[in-house]
Parts: C-alpha cells; structure tokens; sequence
C-alpha cells in the first residue's frame, strides 16, 4: 500500500512521517539524515505486512529522491528499506500537547505508537530519537505519548 508520507530510519528501525503538505516531512527528514539517519522514503512510502511488523520502502519511481524546498528534488541518495517502529503526525505547535495521552497508528491490521510534534522546532529530531529509543524498548518513560509503548 502506498502512504502519504516520509521515512527515515537508525539502526534499520524505520520512522514514518506523516502531515499535511508544508508540514515539514521532508525537511525533517533531511534533518535526521543530518544526524547519521537513512532515508527511506520521501512524499510517498511503500508499506508491506511482514508478519506482525510493516516494511517502509520507497516506491521505484522515488527510491533515493528527495525533496528539499528552495533547492529542488534530489536523486540517487542512499536509501533503503526499515521496519517501522513509530509514526509521527506533524502538526503546528499549538496543536503539540505538553503531557500527551498514548496514541497509535493503526496500518496493515499493525498498531504503531503515534505521537504528534512540530517539525520546526529545533529540538524534533533529538525528540524522535529518545521516542524511538522507548518504542524499542532502550529507554523507559514514566508518562506521555509512548508511556504504554
């Protein structure tokens, strides 16, 4: 199935990004990338049932292209395929709640904890990595978004 949407991945554990056009997907990405991520996938994310995980890919056409606004569209970048573990909803900053109820993301039958950020803030990309530490079980947290993850 084809999601609208962008993937990032660390240590093969796959991030999926999902927004309204101009939420900041592909900047964020980019950001990431910047921090020793890999892509996966940009505007569109090929998504597949592998017994109880999802498979984020890149569909053919977009494998390796992204999107960075002001400069245009690259390709040939390194990418590849990741098991997603969680799903960010990019929402504006006054839609971010401070103490957030435990959220998922339902896709392919599969649950994925989901948590909404602001992708500006300048502190989303060290906020996705401590999320995806608890999503993979090498941090705890006492309450919040992830805390029943």
């Amino acid at each position: 199935m084809l999601q609208h949407g962008s993937c990032a991945a660390s240590g093969g554990a796959g991030v999926l990004f999902l927004g309204v056009p101009g939420s900041g997907k592909s900047d964020l990405l980019l950001r990431l990338m910047q921090r020793g991520w890999q892509l996966v996938a940009d505007d569109q994310v090929a998504l597949s049932a592998q017994g109880e995980a999802v498979l984020a890919e890149a569909p053919a056409e977009l494998a390796g292209m992204l999107e960075v606004r002001g400069i245009g569209i690259f390709q040939s970048l390194p990418h590849g395929p990741a098991e997603l573990r969680l799903a960010v909803l990019l929402v504006g900053r006054e839609d971010v709640p401070r103490l957030p109820e435990p959220r998922v993301f339902t896709v392919l039958g599969r649950d994925l904890p989901l948590l909404a950020l602001h992708a500006f803030e300048c502190s989303a990309p060290a906020k996705i990595e401590l999320a995806l530490g608890v999503a993979e079980a090498r941090y705890a947290l006492h309450a919040g978004a992830l805390s029943a993850a």
